[in-house]
């Protein structure tokens, strides 16, 4: 059987974005023939740069600072620019997921931005794949997808509370989104080829 490889590369300031990071990591590994590696980007090794390359699919995370990724991220895409030049991404699928205190908090803005960055290293964006949650007078604020996003899974966490409170229908959106890239990781990965003896 084919092991499928996805990795998570985030950056979590307060560890509410780590706490995400943890959901999109459940939802991969629950797809069957799915290894999953969480990379936390401000202390990234060696090592952890290897499984980046091996990996199938790399979903990346970040809080939204300002109106985009944070700085501590950023300084990470700075870091793979080899990898860029070289091409070493190129065709492994992405997906993103960014989180702010305020409801909106031009989330947007940050998965833009992660997106590009992976257009730039001629990866393959896979969206959030889920219609738009509490949008209705029947819809809940514990819908999946609550505050309407395609590009990636948004998240809102309240800047005088810890991790900890991190709302579910977010954790349940991002646990969705590490589901569907994993799906669709193995749904393209190369057939194991048989071995003739």
């Amino acid at each position: 059987m084919t092991v499928t490889s996805v990795a998570i590369a985030y950056f979590s300031g307060y560890g509410h974005t780590a706490r995400f990071a943890e959901a999109v990591r459940d939802g991969a590994a629950s797809v069957s023939g799915t290894e999953v590696h969480l990379v936390a980007v401000d202390t990234v090794t060696d090592e952890q740069w290897q499984l980046l390359d091996a990996a199938d699919a790399i979903v990346f995370g970040s809080p939204t600072y300002l109106g985009d990724v944070a700085a501590k991220f950023k300084l990470f895409m700075e870091q793979s620019s080899g990898r860029w030049k070289n091409q070493m991404w190129a065709d492994k699928l992405a997906a993103g997921f960014v989180n702010s205190g305020a409801k909106s908090g031009d989330k947007l803005h940050a998965l833009q931005t992660l997106s590009l960055y992976a257009a730039q290293h001629s990866m393959l964006w896979v969206s959030l794949g889920l219609l738009p949650g509490w949008n209705s007078s029947q819809a809940s604020e514990f819908d999946l997808n609550r505050l309407g996003v395609w590009l990636g899974a948004a998240a809102q966490s309240n800047g005088d509370e810890g991790p900890e409170a991190a709302h579910p229908a977010d954790l349940a959106t991002a646990e969705h989104l590490g589901r569907r890239i994993a799906e669709q990781a193995v749904r393209t990965a190369p057939a194991a080829v048989p071995v003739l003896v």
